[in-house]
């Protein structure tokens, strides 16, 4: 993390720390202060302070990555749904709500890292002590398939399967809205919103990674709460939020995806007269989007493997509550 930046006369009065974060792409201003407070950062040569405000006009150069504490990831009792288990690799059915690991600089609990090594005790070491085991991720808020690496052979041969688009993924989604197309890809590079830094989307080119997303309709859904379609979704490659931004763009955001532009909750219109009941409304505390298949050929063996995972109650719930004609 090295490189000069030029501070321009509009970024006058901001606070450097806020500004260095538009700047460093993936970076948080929790990082870029640590940066500053390690002496990794220089404004016209000097240090600053974190909360100094820029003037415009000057030279900010930033010398390197932050030392950051060693931390390891610790083994917790947490209930685990196992599709499949070997010496090689299990395959997890992730529940929404779950973080699979926690990030850079945070120790944490009730995660998929902390359950795994309760059951198993060590996994791959290849993604680094926070991540053991992992070779791919799974949104906090959705749900579904995931594959863990339990030793580092395992996890390299997965981790160049993934790279070379040889582990096929397929996701469920709900989304607002009637798709007009039965099927179709999207083929649109993903960056960081740098308006909005947990966000992704499709609107910037500097820094936009490569991402295609294929769906197919299973049906659409003509609801008293409003148009609603169920997809089927297929990604080719593996970008952060890629499916629910993809989806988004395209004006049908996720149910119940708040960040990317679904109402947090759902009414049906209102009845008229006095004596009318009141609108009945529905809410889903996670995102209708379900990783329901996973199939891949045994990274040891090279035996042919294929893994679903139903709808977990929650989302067949809603489903059926959205389908379900009024009273």
């Amino acid at each position: 993390m090295t490189g000069t930046y030029s501070v321009p006369a509009e970024a006058a009065g901001q606070r450097i720390d806020a500004w260095l974060v538009r700047q460093l792409d993936g970076v948080s201003r929790e990082r870029v202060q640590l940066l500053i407070g390690q002496d990794k950062v220089r404004l016209d040569g000097h240090t600053p302070r974190a909360s100094l405000r820029l003037r415009g006009g000057e030279t900010v150069e930033v010398l390197g990555d932050p030392a950051l504490p060693p931390l390891k990831a610790f083994a917790e009792d947490i209930p685990l749904s196992v599709i499949y288990e070997d010496g090689d690799l299990s395959v997890i059915d992730k529940p929404a709500g779950m973080m699979v690991h926690t990030g850079a600089g945070v120790t944490g609990s009730g995660t998929l890292v902390n359950a795994l090594l309760h059951r198993y005790g060590t996994l791959s070491a290849a993604a680094g002590e926070l991540r053991p085991g992992i070779v791919h991720r799974l949104d906090k808020q959705t749900s579904g398939l995931i594959v863990i690496a339990r030793n580092d052979a395992a996890h390299a041969r997965l981790a160049a399967m993934f790279s070379g688009r040889r582990i096929r993924k397929t996701y469920i989604a709900l989304v607002h809205g009637d798709m007009k197309q039965s099927r179709g890809t999207i083929d649109a590079p993903i960056a960081r919103d740098l308006l909005r830094r947990t966000r992704m989307t499709t609107r910037r080119e500097s820094g936009a990674r490569h991402a295609v997303s294929h769906f197919t309709v299973l049906r659409r859904i003509r609801s008293r709460f409003g148009l609603f379609t169920l997809l089927s979704v297929r990604i080719e490659t593996g970008r952060t939020h890629q499916i629910r931004v993809h989806l988004a763009s395209l004006g049908h955001p996720v149910a119940g995806d708040t960040l990317y532009g679904a109402p947090a909750r759902l009414a049906e219109p209102a009845a008229r007269g006095k004596s009318a009941p009141p609108p009945e409304t529905l809410a889903l505390q996670r995102n209708f989007l379900h990783a329901a298949e996973l199939e891949f050929d045994h990274p040891t063996t090279g035996k042919p493997l294929h893994f679903e995972a139903p709808l977990p109650p929650e989302l067949v719930d809603f489903l059926v509550r959205v389908e379900r004609p009024p009273a």
